[in-house]
């Protein structure tokens, strides 16, 4: 079966806190643990305030300390925002508390707007220097060198799994140059996929953290008792990102009642992009979800898949992911 893992986007949901949400994250790390989910990742945003994952690391040790096998991680850090020193500490010290259990996934946006930007006292043309950022993190986790001024302690040889993020041809390069796994973001930015995994697999060189490529893509996975039901609990996360398009970021909204209250609510033209960036995803029951995903594994060919649901009611979310991976039973990778 393919490996499957969870993307937790810390969703706050109309109507409650930041600290429901991280109750709810520590249910549904738990839950994943114990279905078998390889790794629960939180992505790092800022100013959203439908998103509560801002101090990522902060996060990820409290969920690390709450579980036991699952691996936990960033999916991930938005280096531009953060020196790499800064970065490396943080990481070696969770992977020294919980070893063998901490990845890092490390990407070239924002994951902001230009306000806060300018409040993290950082700049975007920082982007530019990302490959040069990646490779002096990864330095820190390195034995030290005879007259290296500066060490990050604890890094040198604790093990952190690092990966190269993106949706785009930039990260699957970078990826491929430096011998990192590569997971695509293609839960919200779809349409370089193909292209990008291909230039990853032909351009990848062995490095000593890996051996040959290893591609985790994303994908919005809504399942419920019933197709309709599930269709419904989707339409949360088609508002959050016509909201999103229209400027308009807030707290996760309630579901509508059915499917085509969305197309009633929503100029077509914006629905046209919230298709195009939600396309990839598996919505309905499991015979109906389990259909889509094997589709989608056999077309890319994963070595892994992340999952990802922005569902309202934190009960439904917990039982979606259960029925995801009953309806992945069977489904190989690779």
């Amino acid at each position: 079966m393919i490996p499957l893992s969870i993307l937790d986007l810390a969703p706050v949901g109309e109507g409650r806190t930041p600290a429901d949400t991280f109750a709810h994250m520590l249910d549904l790390a738990r839950l994943g643990e114990s279905l078998g989910y390889r790794r629960f990742w939180l992505a790092e945003h800022h100013n959203m305030p439908g998103i509560a994952s801002a101090a990522t690391a902060v996060l990820i040790a409290h969920v690390a300390a709450h579980t036991r096998t699952i691996r936990v991680g960033a999916g991930g850090v938005m280096l531009p925002n953060h020196a790499p020193l800064q970065v490396a500490e943080q990481f070696a010290t969770l992977g020294t508390l919980h070893p063998g259990r901490i990845d890092l996934g490390l990407g070239r946006a924002p994951g902001t707007d230009q306000a806060a930007t300018r409040a993290l006292r950082r700049y975007y043309s920082a982007a530019d220097e990302f490959p040069a950022d990646v490779v002096e993190l990864l330095s820190y986790f390195e034995p030290v060198q005879p007259g290296q001024d500066v060490q990050a302690v604890p890094g040198p040889g604790v093990e952190v799994e690092a990966w190269i993020l993106g949706s785009s041809l930039f990260g699957a390069r970078l990826a491929a140059m430096l011998g990192l796994p590569y997971a695509f973001a293609s839960h919200f930015a779809p349409a370089m996929l193909e292209e990008a995994l291909a230039l990853y697999r032909a351009e990848f060189r062995p490095s000593p953290r890996l051996a040959r490529p290893h591609a985790m893509l994303a994908i919005n996975v809504v399942v419920a008792d019933t197709d309709a039901e599930a269709q419904r609990l989707f339409t949360t996360q088609q508002q959050a990102f016509a909201n999103l398009r229209r400027g308009r970021p807030g707290l996760v909204p309630a579901p509508l009642a059915s499917a085509e209250a969305v197309r009633s609510r929503y100029d077509a033209r914006l629905l046209a992009t919230v298709d195009e960036a939600l396309a990839c995803a598996a919505v309905g029951g499991v015979e109906s979800v389990r259909s889509q995903l094997a589709a989608f594994v056999a077309r890319h060919r994963p070595d892994e898949l992340i999952l990802t649901a922005n569902i309202h009611d934190p009960a439904a979310r917990l039982r979606s992911f259960e029925l995801a991976m009953e309806a992945a039973r069977g489904i190989g990778g690779g």
